[in-house]
């Protein structure tokens, strides 16, 4: 298998960021250069179909988790022994399905995980948000597609969110491919894999936005109820792009959540 595009950063500990439907590997941008300071080694990728990265055939979340575990043993030291055999994985809406793919097949290869504006599938926005941008794409010329991108991401971002990060998250929408992203709208819709949550045994932190309509914050607890020993936090202020609109905040509970000892996770 052909590795997908990514960046890196930083040396330590690993920590995967995979990025969501309307993003690329910049969408963790802020993150890369912190992590690295705080003595990890920050990844971001691009998903299969964005960027520099081949397409997978069939395109869904087996062929995308694949995709993420061949990078993984790629990353990871040969000789390494666990948990040096694992990474701390962060995913953003469809990244988040793409980690909750990915633990159920390897979960080896898994130290932690945070979900970032993602579900599990059911009483979520995802079907809905979906037909509805697939009718605003078919409707749109190339000439348009920055107009395009401002109108998605201003309706996903919450009222405190940081510009800079606004016209970052729509320069990286703008860079998708719109076959790519049918198909991701299409991928998050039918996606379901609630009865797995309970299967998962790392320690796990959920962050929604206040204002995130495809991460309801109802949603969310409940998902935090069925893995065993995990959190949830509400991001104030904010949508669909906490990482963006609110770097500093997200990195802050990022760091918080990376360097506390393992032993307050034991079950």
């Amino acid at each position: 298998m052909l590795l997908p595009h990514f960046t890196a950063l930083g040396a330590g500990p690993i920590v995967l960021m995979l990025h969501g439907a309307g993003g690329n590997f910049r969408s963790f941008a802020p993150q890369v250069e912190r992590l690295a300071h705080a003595g990890y080694k920050a990844v971001a990728w691009d998903m299969p179909g964005y960027g520099h990265s081949v397409p997978v055939e069939p395109y869904g979340l087996k062929g995308l988790a694949l995709s993420a575990m061949a990078l993984i043993e790629a990353l990871l030291p040969a000789d390494a022994l666990a948990p040096k055999r694992a990474v701390h994985l962060v995913g953003h809406g469809l990244g988040g399905m793409v980690a909750q793919e990915l633990i159920m097949r390897r979960p080896d290869l898994v130290r932690s995980l945070v979900l970032l504006g993602s579900t599990s599938g059911p009483a979520s926005g995802w079907a809905e948000d979906g037909a509805r941008q697939t009718l605003l794409l078919g409707a749109t010329s190339d000439a348009d597609r920055q107009q395009w991108a401002q109108t998605v991401v201003d309706a996903q971002v919450g009222p405190l969110a940081l510009s800079e990060g606004v016209q970052l998250a729509r320069h990286c929408l703008a860079q998708v491919s719109p076959v790519t992203y049918r198909h991701a709208l299409q991928v998050q819709a039918a996606f379901d894999r609630d009865a797995a949550l309970s299967h998962i045994h790392v320690p796990t932190l959920l962050i929604t936005g206040e204002h995130d309509r495809l991460a309801p914050v109802a949603t969310i607890e409940r998902m935090a109820q069925r893995i065993q020993g995990s959190r949830w936090v509400q991001m104030p202020g904010v949508g669909h792009w906490p990482q963006l609109e609110s770097p500093e905040a997200f990195e802050a509970l990022l760091l918080d959540f990376l360097d506390e000892p393992p032993v307050h996770w034991t079950h």
